[in-house]
């Protein structure tokens, strides 16, 4: 993610001592994105992401660690975390908690086609499988009770039309009682960024940093809203069909996630609408930050509200 927190080749090179890495090689800075800062570190042993946390806590932290260890031993591609000598996965560097990973091979694709989606629908499957097994667990930090207290800060800097929209979609998705969805483990930012590729199979899924315990749907949303969104910022057929297909043959969904599926949808496009207003009127200082354009999700949940979408397959 942005470079928020300066760190040196030197103060690196000190705090590698900890762990059975080799000497540093390279160390460069990542620009992108807007939570944490991540640079690239090169070692006589290989290739890793260091994270410096800028927002979660050392009490937090730990469920997002264990659950990429715990993913990375079942066979889903994801950074592993390093332990250092004590076998400890989370240490601190100039002041914030820090991690290093295993760096993944492969690069994001910009625009993905049907291939693309089947694999990322499998995989997303496959992940929710493997998390079943993971004890821990972590509420949705952007779930309703962040956009309720979330709107007064942002609705200041919104147009009136925008703001009806929004007070209007959170009383709706207030309003609905989904029930009997299963819950589990969800990666809940699973975007096309947070993807690499490597000769047309998936090398890797990072990013867990928004993980938690939620709707398993919700997450299937938040992909599907990404992956499979076309041009006029409605959802294409071809690629829509081709991930929950592929999604729903390795974990069937249920009867009462077809029928909550546009619900959830639109509940996915308003999540991510509020917190790219948040980041975009409401910035932390920072360096190399990117702050996302906040009315491509409005665009998308315009058009679940105007245009319910049916469940595809």
């Amino acid at each position: 993610m942005s470079v928020f927190t300066t760190v040196t080749p030197e103060q690196l090179s000190v705090w590698l001592e900890n762990f059975d890495l080799g000497k540093l090689i390279e160390l460069k800075g990542i620009a992108s994105g807007i939570e944490n800062t991540n640079y690239f570190v090169t070692t006589e042993r290989g290739s890793y992401v260091l994270t410096l946390f800028e927002k979660l806590t050392p009490k937090e932290l730990p469920y997002y660690l264990d659950l990429m260890a715990h993913l990375a031993s079942r066979g889903i591609p994801c950074p592993n975390p390093v332990p250092d000598h004590g076998q400890r996965l989370l240490g601190a560097l100039n002041g914030k908690p820090a991690s290093i990973v295993t760096r993944l091979k492969g690069k994001s694709v910009e625009h993905p086609d049907a291939h693309h989606c089947r694999e990322i629908g499998a995989m997303l499957a496959k992940m929710h499988l493997e998390g079943e097994s993971f004890p821990e667990r972590m509420e949705n930090p952007r779930g309703e009770k962040w956009w309720q207290s979330a709107l007064p800060e942002i609705l200041p800097y919104t147009s009136t039309e925008e703001g009806r929209l929004l007070e209007s979609e959170i009383r709706f998705q207030s309003g609905c009682e989904l029930k009997d969805l299963p819950e589990g483990v969800i990666h809940a930012d699973l975007f096309r960024d947070n993807v690499l590729f490597e000769n047309e199979s998936i090398g890797g899924l990072i990013d867990f940093y928004f993980a938690c315990n939620d709707w398993l749907l919700l997450d299937l949303a938040i992909t599907v809203n990404d992956w499979c969104v076309d041009s006029s910022k409605r959802l294409d057929g071809e690629r829509t069909i081709a991930l929950l297909s592929a999604y729903h043959a390795i974990r069937p969904l249920t009867g009462s996630e077809k029928e909550a599926w546009p619900v959830v949808l639109r509940r996915a496009s308003l999540r991510f609408w509020v917190s790219r207003l948040y980041d975009y009127y409401l910035p932390r200082p920072g360096e190399l930050t990117h702050a996302k354009d906040p009315d491509h999700f409005r665009f998308i949940l315009e058009g679940h509200v105007r245009d319910p979408d049916p469940f595809w397959i």
